[in-house]
């Protein structure tokens, strides 16, 4: 019992000696044995700094970023719409390329086929582990939504679907749409789509 006393007695002298009287106010800076990264390293607005060419502290934003809080720039890259409006914008802002659909093949294999299949027809490998409710993308109601209403589904979610906007960079989202529009044209698609000069390798018997 004698240990125990003198023993509880300096861990008590111990903490308080770490910790200090909670409330107390005293204009000793406080001993902080977990800082969390309080004190660091910064510079004052305006303040010199010799590490840049120009001394300046204060930076411009690195081009093509958006500072966390700022305003996101409402263009139709950004968020499928029209400038100032609720309306969808019918048409993919990128230049449909062969390279642009390679791209968007290999975003798709990667982040939708699992669900919606390599053929986009709902019947990917989810399927086999109980997920029954995925949608056939070649459904008329998907055919005709705008590209920029699929542009937003894919980038924040819809129903059990969730975003993918922290995933699949802006680019790559588009580069997707326009190889989904591909699928379903391959699908929905007649002879008269095809130009009359490659219909003959379509007719052609091996």
């Amino acid at each position: 019992m004698r240990y125990f006393t003198a023993i509880f007695f300096l861990v008590v002298v111990l903490l308080v000696g770490l910790a200090g009287f909670r409330g107390s106010i005293s204009r000793k800076p406080p001993l902080e044995v977990f800082p969390d990264m309080d004190r660091q390293i910064k510079l004052r607005p305006q303040a010199r700094s010799d590490f840049f060419a120009d001394h300046r502290s204060s930076r411009l934003p690195v081009p093509h970023t958006v500072a966390r809080g700022a305003p996101f720039e409402d263009i139709p890259w950004n968020t499928g719409r029209e400038p100032g409006t609720t309306n969808w914008v019918a048409w993919n802002p990128t230049t449909i390329t062969a390279e642009l659909l390679s791209r968007g093949r290999e975003r798709y294999q990667i982040h939708c086929s699992p669900c919606h299949s390599p053929l986009a027809d709902g019947n990917g490998i989810t399927r086999k582990y109980g997920m029954s409710v995925v949608a056939n993308l070649h459904e008329p109601r998907i055919v005709q939504m705008p590209d920029g209403e699929l542009f937003h589904i894919m980038s924040q979610g819809k129903g059990l679907m969730a975003g993918y906007a922290d995933q699949i960079a802006l680019g790559d989202r588009w580069a997707i749409v326009a190889y989904l529009r591909a699928l379903q044209r391959s699908r929905l698609g007649i002879l008269d789509d095809v130009p009359a000069a490659a219909r003959t390798s379509l007719t052609q018997k091996p």
